[in-house]
């Protein structure tokens, strides 16, 4: 007998729903054990940020139930999740709870497409753990590591609760005049000009140039796809090239290490910036305006750093670029004045599109707050093109216009808050340039499970300050290094393993300082001032596991100096 078509089940009925993840690109990266993935953060208010700035969620009684594992399952149904990849491969999905007695709690997880065919995973479906804390993280693992890769994830709600209509991501027009205005707005000061007038004119004539970049995790690229080529450096450099068509070579530099401030920066320049000697700055844009709230000296590492990159041997010009968080936070109350001071170039990412994103749609609202961030603290793509755009329309009116009136830069004339960090240079054991007399006691190790970051072009990671001293639970001797100087630093690394143990930091046998390396929570370079004095002397500085921690690991990164 002849059959007619099988009758499809049911159709679930259409739920209130909102999305996390919008069209957003992933960057994929290779992870010990041959794997490769993209990990997005929920934890610690993330998912309560995705949910207002992606899901335009305003309901407290919503976004309330978001910080718990329990509470994410009276409110939600269940995930959906699909993605689209120019290849056409498929993913893993996982959406990972932290357990509140060990780290990992239930996973959930479904095989996807590459051909934007949504999965569902509803969670009466899952069997969950008792210890589930909080949301940790959404994962997609996949066998490529050269994947580009655009997801969706949404919740779709149990009864009872409503969700805001569905508006979509703005589309840009980077030709429109509001954009154009919108850009304009970014560029909050000129500055003195002549020294960029002059590296346009190098390049022109060609002499070789460098164009180069330091700042935290936005310059290092996060939030764009794939990280290399897509960040908001790299399109300046390449700007740069298209406007002024250089005859020589032009080198690009980009020193962006996450979740560090200008206090790491500055001891950074040695290894990341110039390349010890390798690399000559013609033009440095530093970007600490979210990151420096770790600054513990309030503003002087900043200038300490702004004042070495002006000293250097082609008096770069120096611009001061002021990236923005979702929430509109960054640092230019403290760190304007000092850019003025110096008359500065200066680029205000926040001053460009904070205003616009508060207008609807025909009010002249060029660009969301959903299109614009990736997550809460980096730009996506989109956003990624606005910074450039912002800088570029930055060497183009310093190209075409005039030099404005008003005091030249200059970075030898008296500081404005501390001359105490203008030549921190970085001693490591693999440099040490000023006579530092190191006896390591029970520091002989290497460790190198250290932060990595994209540096420069390269897609892969760079471990951060390789040539360290590291102590591994054995040993009850100190570290010792006798050296002159009137401004010591030391850079340490962070973890969240049990097995790192607190130190106490000795200067001329007095006590200084306790370091708990765990206190950060994750694998990460911190810095702390152990010496700051008007005048160089001899000290002798130690370093020595605390009571307690004898069994512990610590490890010394590395030390800036200013002899």
């Amino acid at each position: 007998m002849k059959m007619g078509p099988i009758a499809p089940q049911d159709p679930v009925r259409q739920r209130q729903f909102y999305y996390v993840m919008l069209d957003k690109q992933i960057s994929i990266f290779p992870l010990p054990g041959g794997k490769n993935a993209s990990v997005i953060f929920a934890n610690d208010g993330r998912l309560r940020s995705a949910s207002e700035l992606v899901g335009n969620v305003t309901d407290e009684k919503i976004l309330s139930l978001l910080a718990t594992t329990e509470n994410i399952r009276k409110l939600v149904y269940g995930i959906g999740v699909s993605m689209i990849t120019d290849t056409g491969e498929g993913a893993k999905f996982f959406f990972d709870q932290n357990g509140k007695n060990r780290p990992e709690g239930t996973s959930l997880s479904t095989d996807i497409t590459g051909d934007g065919v949504e999965y569902l995973i509803p969670f009466d479906s899952c069997e969950w753990c008792e210890d589930d804390k909080e949301p940790g993280q959404f994962r997609f693992e996949f066998e490529s590591s050269d994947v580009l890769a655009t997801v969706n994830v949404r919740f779709y709600l149990n009864d009872g609760f409503t969700a805001p209509p569905f508006e979509g991501i703005d589309k840009v027009d980077p030709t429109s005049q509001d954009y154009k205005d919108m850009i304009e707005k970014g560029v909050m000061s000129l500055g003195d000009t002549s020294r960029l007038k002059e590296v346009f004119k190098r390049a022109r004539e060609g002499v070789d140039v460098a164009i180069t970049f330091i700042g935290g995790s936005i310059t290092q690229g996060a939030g764009s796809n794939p990280i290399n080529k897509e960040c908001y450096t790299y399109k300046t450099f390449e700007g740069f090239k298209k406007l002024f068509d250089p005859k020589g070579k032009v080198d690009y530099v980009k020193a962006g290490v996450g979740g560090t401030p200008s206090e790491l920066g500055m001891i950074r320049v040695d290894k990341d910036l110039i390349k010890f000697g390798a690399i000559e700055p013609d033009i440095v844009v530093i970007e600490f305006a979210v990151n420096d709230a770790g600054d513990e000296t309030g503003g002087d590492c900043y200038e300490g750093l702004i004042r070495r990159c002006l000293n250097m041997k082609k008096s770069p010009a120096v611009i001061l670029l002021f990236s923005v968080f979702v929430d509109d936070y960054n640092l230019e109350e403290r760190l304007v004045p000092i850019g003025k001071y110096y008359n500065l170039p200066l680029v205000s990412i926040k001053s460009a599109v904070t205003d616009q994103f508060y207008l609807k749609k025909d009010e002249g609202r060029v660009i969301g707050k959903n299109a614009f961030f990736y997550d809460r603290y980096h730009p996506a793509n989109i956003g990624h093109t606005i910074m450039s755009d912002c800088l570029i329309r930055l060497f183009e009116r310093a190209d075409k216009e005039e030099v404005p009136e008003g005091e030249k830069t200059d970075g030898f004339k008296a500081a404005l808050r501390s001359d105490s960090f203008d030549m921190i240079n970085l001693i490591d054991r693999a440099h040490n340039d000023f006579g530092a007399v190191i006896d390591p006691g029970s520091f002989t190790g290497t460790d190198i499970n250290l932060q990595a970051c994209q540096m420069d072009l390269s897609i892969e990671s760079t471990p951060q300050f390789p040539d360290n001293w590291a102590r591994f639970g054995k040993g009850d001797e100190p570290f010792r290094m006798t050296l002159e100087c009137k401004t010591l630093l030391i850079v340490y690394k962070d973890s969240n393993s049990p097995d790192e143990g607190n130190v106490d930091v000795f200067v001329d046998g007095n006590y200084v300082r306790s370091i708990n390396p765990r206190e950060i929570g994750w694998i990460h370079c911190n810095p702390f001032v152990i010496i700051r004095e008007k005048e160089t002397g001899k000290h002798l500085v130690e370093i020595k596991m605390q009571k307690g921690f004898e069994d512990k690991n610590f490890t010394i990164l590395g030390f800036g100096i200013n002899p």
